[in-house]
């Protein structure tokens, strides 16, 4: 049974992809709830928004062309808490080709790695699934503050947006 559903449906212009739910995400049942995450804020700050989102308004997004899943649907906590054997990198590309969506954006480099298959840079890939174009992003969490760059976010949402 998955801690967080998934926001899928046809039409999405993006899909963000984490690792898996946070303790305080879990607890809360909402995505990306820890009070130090950015993923709220840059959502707004990029313009993926109208306005800054409470985690647990994260229902609202396909409104906007947003969707939201991980690769990992059974467990919680940072990526090296995290057995390998739930990871299911197969299973968010089986999604993704159902709903396609127009982008697929990993929140974390972890996640791009398992989903592309190999190492790989921030920003917009040349492979695809199906005709989803895939996106690696630094993580918004408070853990990853020193990886973190706005600008390839800032990329993704002029494509989706341009």
């Amino acid at each position: 049974m998955p801690i967080l559903p998934d926001i899928l449906q046809p039409g999405l212009d993006i899909v963000f992809c984490g690792m898996a739910p946070s303790r305080v995400s879990a607890a809360r049942g909402a995505y990306y709830a820890h009070p130090g995450n950015r993923f709220w804020p840059t959502l707004y700050e990029t313009g993926l928004t109208p306005r800054l989102l409470a985690p647990e308004e994260f229902r609202l997004l396909p409104q906007w062309g947003i969707g939201l899943t991980d690769v990992n649907k059974t467990e919680i906590g940072r990526d090296i808490e995290l057995s390998k054997a739930a990871h299911d990198p197969l299973g968010v590309r089986q999604r993704v080709l159902t709903f396609k969506p127009r982008f697929l954006a990993t929140t974390s480099k972890t996640a791009g790695q398992l989903i592309l298959g190999s190492a790989c840079d921030y920003g917009l890939h040349t492979e695809t699934i199906g005709d989803t174009q895939i996106f690696v992003l630094p993580s918004t969490s408070g853990a990853a503050r020193g990886f973190w760059d706005i600008a390839p976010w800032r990329a993704l949402a002029k494509a989706a947006r341009g």
